[in-house]
């Protein structure tokens, strides 16, 4: 009863009280006045109002410069050029000789060398805050943290600074943080509006939640898509902390959560079973044990993920640390109405405070067995590894130079070790020559990565997933790899393979000619666009002679006829060497446009090029996700600039200023009779649409594509008892398969392709039936196409049944629809490829 009053106090206690109270975070606390409270430099109470990023920047640099326990750090910066930094805290000592301190710690991560002596190391604890940037009561408590842990007299703060070394990430989404702490605080009202309607509870497209580019960070640790996380990483794998607190927010009825999180279902399966059952249950008691102090609520185990190695809790667990969730039900604004009260923004900041000083506790407490755990992680994963029916994976794609280096860049930044490979090789009908392939051991300290960037998983001890299910790498990059029981390597890479570009002598040519197989030839194509160039594209296959000799250039190759431009043979020249520099292409030459075999170039079948002028519709009711990836992906890979316009303004736009429009998933009911008509005029008049997955549905229902879908089976359901209804109905949904697809490569959607199997990712249970016409299916589903993930039998005979990529002819026009994400999270380079021969080559189909 007392523990139910002191939590009906915290929730309901007013807030001009609440800050005149200074014991509200600290009770009974004595501090250091020569180090600044956060009210003094701040000018107002934590919680009173959202604190700007660069304020809480600026607070932390003051407490660097306050005191010799306290150093900040610059790892790099977001894409709105806001500093990542890092504030450690520890003894004087220590913060003198953290090079040193750093430098005998991973030697734990090292099983060829001797163990160190763990009883006199610090325990190191990152603690990262609002990775999801309107989840902002954790860089709230960050400042209240570092505060506490360099001024607080109490002689739990002096061990932790005597035997830690402690560092704080305030905002790993700085970007997404202050669009949410901008948007609450002018929305506040005086008083504050608990009412959950109000304004400022309600943000608008694109919420705090993501970054820059509209991605959510805390799935970015295993792709590494986004600045934010490239940094994160390449300074995680400095340290290798043994303990990591990731904090966010929930749903604003909810209390607390800590781990341990759903056994089995919702565990990572590379993870020794010693991280799930011994480490998580001695830091929850740590953490139930603060939280009971003030009397607030909690739960465990029932929900959340830690499989999917991307989130920030789960890959500290595969580089033989903790990682460890938190989640604080919100109060999304200064206070707002919950089933228990009203919940304050100081309420949920200090829930966050005291788990933090639970964080640090636990991590001194436990930093031997902690020590000790990281060396054994390690060595078990060489003694796995050496077990493994696979001795090493080969892989290489002896046509994309680009695919390989970006995968090759992945690996190394996980710290897998990748060597050559020395001698042409064949596995399973796959053939890798040394030139173009690479050899990853499974016997080595990163086993547990390694198994995460290659192995197909299939099977599962639960059907219900909080997110994806399969997170294969290797198929995501479209890598043509195979493991090896036998291996040899060569030399191990230290880095990525230089690629020198030559460029055919300065002579008299009819035409230069480029392979479009390489990742990175869209950007090429752009940039020669962009200058003025006549580029044309072949549809057929041919063998050319150029300076290199007789050169067999596929369908999708590119020609620059040396006629019909606008500029001089040299500036032409100068042009081309400039794109190929950037792009890293290979340009060939020829000086006859008589081919050796296939097609000649003056061909009908070579057409020329369109300029892409590119729409996609964003905003309310749209996916801020994918739209997100799709403007990354022009931004970054193809340097394009793309108009990404509010919905609400379609009534202004000129569809005929534009060749191609991007629909993201969602559902667009506010256009109205007059919008739609101008939609279908422009669609039917030679337009190009690209859809993706929800919004083919809106495409369907609004009568402008006549595709069918596959239906289930209609039969009476079984008894499902109410309390597993939840689980019943998550068994249905597809939260992220892998699945391997027929490509028809003479399609002009496959331009750059090689191999007619193309593996696919999928999220939906949107199931489009292939088309009746027999050639506007350029992507279907294999016999058995499940390559990794969790799917129900139903569901996996409606794949089978379905479509991957559908063409829909409107007209002139046709509607190119994307059942599957070519985009997810900016990392399936695999099948970016598609989604951009659909802009560039779109009038083509």
């Amino acid at each position: 009863m007392k523990k139910l009053l002191l939590l009906i106090l915290g929730l309901n206690i007013g807030l001009n009280t609440l800050y005149a109270q200074n014991s509200y975070f600290f009770p009974n606390e004595s501090f250091n006045p020569s180090i600044t409270s956060p009210k003094d430099f701040l000018g107002y109470e934590i919680g009173e109002w959202h604190t700007r990023y660069d304020r809480l920047v600026s607070y932390f640099e003051h407490l660097a410069q306050s005191s010799p326990m306290a150093t900040i750090q610059t790892v790099g910066y977001t894409n709105q050029l806001r500093p990542l930094v890092v504030l450690t805290i520890s003894n004087p000592a220590n913060i003198q000789n953290l090079e040193n301190i750093r430098k005998e710690h991973i030697k734990l991560i090292d099983p060829s060398i001797p163990l160190p002596d763990v009883n006199s190391m610090p325990a190191i604890i990152n603690l990262a805050y609002s990775v999801h940037g309107n989840e902002p009561s954790g860089g709230e408590a960050a400042i209240l943290t570092a505060y506490w842990l360099l001024a607080s007299n109490n002689p739990l703060a002096e061990e932790i600074r005597n035997n830690s070394v402690v560092m704080i990430d305030p905002a790993i989404n700085p970007d997404g943080r202050d669009r949410h702490s901008n948007w609450a605080n002018m929305h506040k009202g005086t008083p504050p509006v608990a009412n959950s309607l109000d304004r400022e509870h309600n943000e608008i497209w694109p919420s705090g939640r993501v970054n820059h580019y509209w991605f959510d960070l805390n799935r970015d640790w295993l792709p590494l898509a986004q600045v934010e996380l490239q940094h994160k990483l390449k300074w995680y794998h400095q340290w290798y902390p043994n303990v990591v607190g990731d904090f966010h927010e929930m749903g604003t009825n909810s209390t607390y959560f800590f781990e341990p999180t759903k056994p089995f279902s919702s565990e990572n399966p590379v993870v020794p079973r010693k991280n799930y059952e011994d480490i998580n249950s001695k830091f929850a008691g740590y953490f139930a044990k603060s939280l009971d102090e003030i009397g607030s609520l909690y739960w465990t185990k029932e929900v959340f993920d830690n499989s999917y190695p991307g989130y920030g809790s789960t890959y500290p667990d595969i580089q033989g640390g903790l990682g460890i969730v938190f989640e604080q039900g919100s109060s999304r604004g200064h206070v707002q109405e919950s089933q228990r009260g009203d919940i304050t923004f100081a309420f949920t900041i200090r829930n966050q405070l005291k788990i933090s000083l639970a964080t640090m506790e636990a991590g001194v407490k436990e930093r031997v067995y902690m020590h000790r755990y990281l060396r054994e992680f390690f060595e078990t994963a060489v003694t796995e590894g050496g077990k493994d029916k696979f001795k090493a994976y080969v892989f290489g794609d002896l046509y994309d130079d680009s695919r390989n280096e970006l995968f090759l860049k992945l690996l190394m930044d996980h710290q897998i070790k990748v060597y050559e490979n020395t001698r042409d090789v064949t596995v399973n009908g796959k053939t890798f020559t040394k030139e173009k392939s690479w050899v990853v051991p499974t016997n080595q300290a990163q086993y547990r990565m390694v198994r995460t960037m290659f192995e197909k998983v299939t099977s599962f001890p639960d059907s219900v997933f909080y997110d994806a299910s399969a997170w294969t790498m290797a198929l995501a990059y479209g890598i043509p790899y195979e493991g090896q029981v036998t291996a040899t390597t060569g030399q191990q890479l230290t880095s990525i393979p230089e690629r020198k570009i030559d460029f055919p002598i300065n002579d008299s040519y009819v035409a230069y000619l480029v392979d479009w197989s390489d990742y990175f030839a869209p950007k090429f194509l752009h940039q020669l666009q962009g200058k003025g160039v006549h580029v044309e594209v072949a549809a057929l296959p041919f063998t050319a002679a150029t300076q290199a000799g007789n050169r067999l250039f596929p369908a999708g190759s590119l020609m620059i006829p040396t006629a019909f431009q606008s500029m001089s043979p040299e500036q032409l020249r100068e042009t081309l060497v400039n794109a190929a520099n950037q792009s890293g292409q290979k340009v060939f030459a020829t000086k006859t446009g008589l081919s050796q075999s296939g097609i000649d170039l003056g061909s009908n079948n070579v057409s020329a090029v369109r300029v892409p002028k590119v729409l996609m519709l964003v905003g309310q009711g749209t996916s801020q996700y994918e739209a997100g990836e799709i403007w990354h992906l022009l931004d970054t890979k193809v340097g394009m600039p793309i108009t990404k316009m509010d919905v609400s303004l379609f009534s202004r736009v000129n569809l005929y200023d534009f060749n191609t429009l991007i629909l993201p998933s969602g559902s667009y009911t506010m256009l109205n009779t007059a919008q739609l008509n101008h939609l279908k005029d422009w669609l039917t008049r030679g337009g190009t649409i690209l859809s993706l997955r929800q919004s083919s549905l809106w495409l369907q229902s609004s009568d402008i594509t006549k595709e069918e879908f596959v239906q289930g089976e209609s039969k009476q359901a079984e008894f499902i008892p109410f309390a597993s209804r939840r689980d019943a109905a998550g068994a249905q949904n597809i939260g992220g398969n892998i699945y391997m697809a027929n490509l028809d490569l003479t399609h002009p959607l496959a331009f750059g392709y090689r191999s007619e199997q193309l593996p696919v990712y999928r999220n939906s249970t949107i199931f489009m039936k292939p088309s009746k016409n027999p050639s506007n299916t350029p992507v279907r589903y294999t016999n058995n196409p499940l390559l990794g993930g969790y799917v129900s039998a139903q569901n996996l005979e409606k794949v089978k049944q379905s479509g991957s990529v559908i063409v829909s002819n409107v007209g002139q026009g046709r509607v190119i629809h994307f059942i599957d994400n070519p985009n997810f999270r900016g990392t399936w380079f695999g099948t970016n490829k598609l989604f951009l021969n659909a802009i560039f080559f779109g009038d083509k189909f």
